[in-house]
C-alpha cells in the first residue's frame, strides 16, 4: 500500500506492507485524512515512520475480540499511522460516521471532539448555564469546541481571534460573542458579555503571553484548561491574579495518556455527542492528494486557513 513517511528529506510517498489488526483493533480502508499541526512535529524528528493521527474510512477487517464494528462500517478514527491507504485503529477509540456525512468532514472531527469534550466536560465541568470562552476559536479545535459547548447547554459561548475576517464567521459555529484579541483590553469584552462575572470555563488553545489575559477574563472560581500552546510554551505567569480569581488551571495532552485512559475519554465523549454528530461541522479549507503532500504540509503550517486541511489517499 501507499503511505506517507517522515524521512530526513521531508515527507515521502512509500510502498509499505499493509498492517494487520490485533484482537481489539480494526483495519480501515482510508478514504480521507485530517491533517493536524501535531503532524508537523513528526517531520522535525524524522524516523521513517508513517505519520498522521486522524482519518476516516470503511472497516476492511476486524480483530477477533471486536464486537461493535463489522466489515463495511463507516468509521472515524484517531491513533497513529493515518497517512496511508490502510490504517489500524483501536476499536475503542473510534466512532461511527453518520449517514450522509462526507468523508472529508468525517476525517476532520474526531480528534477535536475527543479533545474538546474532555476539556469542556471532564476537566472544565461544563453544565447547563455555564459561560464558556474558547481562546483560539478559529482553529479546528476551537470551531468544534464552540459548537460542542452550545449543544451541551452553555448559556454564553465566546470565541477569540485576532483576524477581523475570521471573527465574522464565528456565529456560524455556535459563538454568541466574538472577541477581538488584537485589542489589548479584550478581557473587558468577556466581562461585559457575562455581566461582570467572567467566563466560568476557558479552553485555551493559545497560551503563551495570552495566559494572564485569560485569567483576567475568567470568573472567580473559574477553570482554565490549557489545551494548546500555539502562542508559546513559556511566558510570565501572574500568580497574584491566579490567586485573586481563585482559578483552577489544568493542562491536558494525549501524549501522556495510556490506551485505557483514551478509551475512557472516547467513551465519555460518545455518550454525550454521538447523537449530535450530524449537527457539528468544520469547514474543509483544502484537499490534497498524496502526490501533493509536501504542498499540503506547507499550507497547513501557514496557519492562515479557516478549517481543516485534508489528504485523499
Amino acid at each position: 500500500m501507499k503511505a506517507l513517511i517522515s524521512a530526513a528529506a521531508g515527507v515521502e510517498v512509500a510502498d509499505v506492507a499493509q498492517p494487520t489488526p490485533g484482537p481489539q483493533e480494526i483495519l480501515v480502508k482510508v478514504k480521507a485524512i485530517g491533517m493536524n499541526r501535531i503532524d508537523l512535529v513528526a517531520l522535525r524528528d524524522p524516523k521513517d515512520q508513517i505519520i498522521g493521527m486522524e482519518w476516516a474510512g470503511e472497516v476492511a477487517e476486524v480483530g477477533s475480540q471486536v464486537e461493535e464494528f463489522k466489515v463495511g462500517d463507516r468509521v472515524m478514527c484517531t491513533g497513529s499511522g493515518g497517512y496511508a491507504q490502510f490504517a489500524v485503529a483501536d476499536a475503542h477509540r473510534c466512532c461511527r460516521v453518520p449517514n450522509g456525512m462526507a468523508w472529508e468532514t468525517a476525517s476532520s472531527l474526531l480528534l477535536g471532539l475527543q479533545t474538546m469534550h474532555d476539556a469542556l466536560v471532564t476537566q472544565g465541568g461544563l453544565r447547563t448555564g455555564s459561560t464558556v470562552l474558547i481562546q483560539g476559536a478559529t482553529s479546528c479545535m476551537g470551531l468544534i469546541g464552540m459548537q460542542l459547548a452550545k449543544a451541551l447547554g452553555a448559556s454564553c459561548v465566546m470565541g477569540t481571534s485576532r483576524s477581523s475576517i475570521h471573527l465574522s464567521t464565528l456565529h456560524a459555529y455556535g459563538c454568541d460573542v466574538p472577541v477581538d484579541t488584537s485589542e489589548a483590553g479584550w478581557p473587558e469584552a468577556v466581562l461585559e458579555a457575562t455581566k461582570g462575572e467572567g467566563a466560568s470555563i476557558i479552553v485555551d488553545l493559545v497560551s503563551g503571553e495570552a495566559t494572564n489575559q485569560c485569567m483576567a477574563a475568567a470568573a472567580i472560581g473559574g477553570r482554565i484548561v490549557n489545551v494548546g500552546r500555539l502562542g508559546g510554551a513559556q511566558a510570565e505567569f501572574d500568580f497574584n491574579l491566579h490567586a485573586l480569581r481563585r482559578l483552577s488551571y489544568m493542562g491536558v495532552t494525549f501524549r501522556t495518556r495510556s490506551r485505557d485512559e483514551i478509551r475512557v475519554l472516547n467513551a465519555s465523549m460518545r455518550q454525550d455527542v454521538q447523537g449530535l454528530l450530524s449537527s457539528i461541522s468544520v469547514p474543509v479549507a483544502a484537499c490534497f492528494g498524496f502526490d501533493k503532500a509536501a504542498d499540503a504540509l506547507t499550507f497547513l503550517s501557514s496557519s492562515r486557513q479557516l478549517g481543516k486541511v485534508v489528504l485523499i489517499p
